[in-house]
């Protein structure tokens, strides 16, 4: 069965469903609150992942085998084991990953920002682009394709428009550096844009979009990055599944959260199955299909195919609008030429792109806040679906998971800190401390 196939009868299956079927596709979103681990989130979470695991795919072993069964292919849950959780203060996660990047060669600033776009990433339950990065990141940095003591090179061409060269840097920096530029713009003029090349991956889209939501700005934040992806109706790998994400400020009614949307243009974003794969868990065979172009629960064989891009020819264009904005725009890599995580032989030379808007261009800021209020609580509190708990706006899946790590530290797994640990011996450091 080829995936042009399995998109067909995914839609038959959801236009079933939409006539009364309840059987083919479960619609609960359980509540984050009422999770097997406490802490952590469902798999909910539309946002991106695109790159690298802890430890190289050939070096896990697969999962064990079962038969697929076609009626719960649209589950989440993992049918094994979570291994034994451990948990960090955010505060001390944040300090190991500071010291790991300085003594690799990164500036204090740097590494201040890098680590804070990572632990903002666990607080928010992306673990996939949290701290469980700094292994590939620093494999990177001795292979000599990542440079960590670059500093980003800003370009002002017009008063709205900048660009940035990130000299082959860490992302995060001339992410950081590319958005508070954009914000500063559009303070001004109400408009800032600022295109980046020459960069590597900058974690967690959603720490940058809540960089210009907390200075009351909404933003565009899109990048390319290694191919993934087929265009439609191809088997190759040559999109990437590069994060769609944007916000808003939210309004000032009790309970209101800021629109921050942060979503992959496949099915499942691809570091859902680098999670898995680490976990020895399996996944959905709706998410990709293996090397030999069939749906696999594998992780380690969807990793040798492609991921399905979400909705068909939908998610493919979009994965090529990325690659245009972040791509074909900057100067960088585009059209498959980002280069992967365990390609040691050249950078990765991946573009982003930021926008930021002043939102009190057409009306005071206090009336956007009300109005962004108003379309909150109506959406929120709009009539559910048959099945669904609750209603949640993009986004409050992720601060809620916030709200409850800041309080209660961030799970990890205990092989996952044993990686962390294992980078800290080398440059003779000290192990991440635990919450007892």
């Amino acid at each position: 069965m080829n995936w042009l196939s399995i998109s067909v009868r995914q839609q038959r299956a959801t236009s079933t469903h939409a006539k009364g079927s309840e059987s083919r596709i479960p619609l609960k979103r359980p509540s984050p609150h009422h999770c097997r681990y406490p802490g952590i989130r469902p798999s909910l979470k539309r946002g991106h992942m695109t790159t690298s695991p802890l430890i190289p795919p050939s070096t896990i072993k697969h999962p064990r085998q079962s038969s697929n069964n076609p009626s719960t292919t649209m589950a989440t849950a993992s049918t094994t084991e979570t291994p034994n959780l451990v948990r960090v203060n955010h505060h001390d996660a944040k300090t190991f990953a500071a010291a790991l990047l300085t003594a690799s060669g990164v500036s204090a600033k740097n590494a201040e920002i890098t680590a804070s776009g990572l632990v903002q990433a666990d607080l928010r339950g992306v673990e996939s682009h949290g701290i469980l990065r700094l292994p590939s990141y620093l494999s990177r940095v001795r292979s000599g394709v990542l440079d960590p003591a670059a500093e980003p090179e800003l370009k002002q061409i017009t008063p709205v428009v900048a660009q940035i060269d990130a000299r082959n840097g860490f992302g995060f920096p001339a992410a950081h550096l590319g958005m508070d530029t954009a914000i500063k713009m559009a303070g001004v003029y109400g408009i800032g844009m600022v295109s980046v090349k020459h960069s590597n991956h900058f974690g967690m889209s959603a720490w940058i979009v809540k960089q210009a939501v907390d200075a009351d700005m909404m933003s565009l934040v899109f990048t390319n990055s290694s191919p993934a992806l087929p265009v439609w109706g191809s088997k190759e790998k040559m999109m990437g599944v590069s994060p769609i994400a944007c916000g808003a400020p939210g309004g000032k009614g009790e309970g209101s959260k800021p629109f921050i949307l942060d979503m992959a243009p496949s099915v499942a974003a691809r570091g859902k199955i680098y999670k898995a794969l680490r976990r020895g868990e399996k996944i959905p065979t709706d998410w990709a299909l293996d090397g030999e172009g069939k749906q696999t629960d594998d992780p380690a064989k969807a990793l040798e195919g492609v991921m399905l891009p979400m909705g068909g020819p939908k998610g493919s264009a979009l994965a090529i609008m990325m690659d245009v904005f972040s791509g074909v725009l900057s100067g960088s890599a585009f059209a498959g030429g980002v280069t992967g995580p365990y390609d040691m032989s050249k950078p990765g030379d991946v573009g982003h792109f930021f926008v930021a808007i002043k939102p009190d261009l057409f009306m005071s800021l206090d009336e956007f806040r009300e109005r962004m209020d108003i379309l909150y609580q109506k959406a929120v509190n709009s009539e559910k679906m048959h099945g669904v708990d609750r209603i949640y706006f993009p986004g409050e899946i992720e601060q809620l998971n916030e709200e409850q790590r800041l309080k209660d530290g961030i799970p990890y797994a205990k092989a996952e800190i044993d990686a962390l640990n294992a980078e800290a011996e080398k440059l003779g450091l000290g192990k991440i401390r635990l919450i007892e």
